[in-house]
């Protein structure tokens, strides 16, 4: 567990390389989907805890290694996505520099490396739309609603965006429709269409205490509940990845929040259980 101190250990799970939990994003480029799934506000501790418990044992098939911890480069959604989009996902707490999976050229990056998915554009959904594949957003937070001039920023970036309040914050069914919708927009396209999937998930944001009955404030335990609904639901997603012959991806939190810890309530902090957050680069087999 991540404690009040900031103590994180590795970046990657522990006794296992960093090197073996990587994913060759070079080789899926055009031959496979993209899958880039945000646990919005979701801690590190939580998540490795609860897959510790056994409580997402479909996320624990997924991840097969586990999750690394990292540091985001935003303490809130915006700013996290838009550094995400840009091909700066989290990064390893230990020194580096540490080369992307996959980035946007641009003069005088020290973290492109071989084996880095190198592409050219403003944001990764643009170059993958270039590219060829169908960029398909599905939104959570408000942040991915249209309805406001801010909301409809990220969203406008993908050639199809969706966002309703049964897909919100407060909705107790926000994963089971993001789900089910995600899976039906994939089984519309083409089967030789590539896509890029990016959900954004909102059921892990505050207000989570609606998944854990009688609870009346946020906490850790009420994240974990949140958590575990997800993770039911998360088959429907991945059985149609696998329909279409696979993907690869990555599945991260884009930043964590505090729970009244060192007096913190909520993230746009900095402090440590905002910062570390779960991260896993995945294959979804066909």
């Amino acid at each position: 567990m991540v404690n009040a101190l900031g103590g994180i250990g590795d970046g990657a799970p522990i006794g296992v390389p960093e090197s073996a939990t990587r994913v060759d994003f070079r080789a899926a480029f055009l031959a496979r989907d993209l899958l880039l799934l945000t646990l919005d506000a979701l801690r590190y501790d939580v998540a490795a805890d609860a897959l510790a418990a056994g409580h997402t044992p479909n996320l624990a098939a997924l991840l097969r290694r586990g999750w690394e911890a990292r540091h985001t480069p935003g303490t809130f959604t915006l700013p996290a996505h838009e550094a995400f989009f840009a091909g700066f996902f989290p990064t390893p707490p230990t020194p580096g520099p540490h080369p992307r999976p996959i980035a946007l050229r641009f003069p005088g990056s020290r973290t492109i490396g071989r084996d880095t998915l190198l592409l050219d554009g403003p944001c990764l959904i643009g170059a993958y739309a270039r590219a060829g594949y169908h960029t398909i957003c599905i939104g959570g937070t408000g942040f991915f609603d249209p309805g406001s001039p801010l909301g409809a920023i990220l969203p406008a970036r993908f050639h199809e965006a969706h966002w309703s309040q049964a897909m919100g914050v407060t909705s107790r069914r926000a994963s089971a429709t993001q789900m089910t919708l995600a899976a039906a927009r994939l089984a519309a396209l083409p089967p030789g269409k590539r896509a890029l999937l990016f959900l954004n998930a909102a059921a892990t944001h505050p207000p989570t205490r609606l998944f854990l009955r009688g609870a009346r404030t946020e906490s850790v335990a009420t994240q974990a509940a949140a958590l575990a609904d997800l993770d039911r639901h998360l088959p429907v997603l991945l059985d149609a990845l696998r329909a279409r012959g696979g993907a690869v991806g990555i599945v991260c939190g884009d930043h964590g929040t505090c729970f009244g810890e060192d007096g913190y309530v909520g993230h746009r902090v900095a402090h440590p259980l905002v910062w570390t957050v779960p991260y896993a680069e995945v294959e979804v087999a066909p």
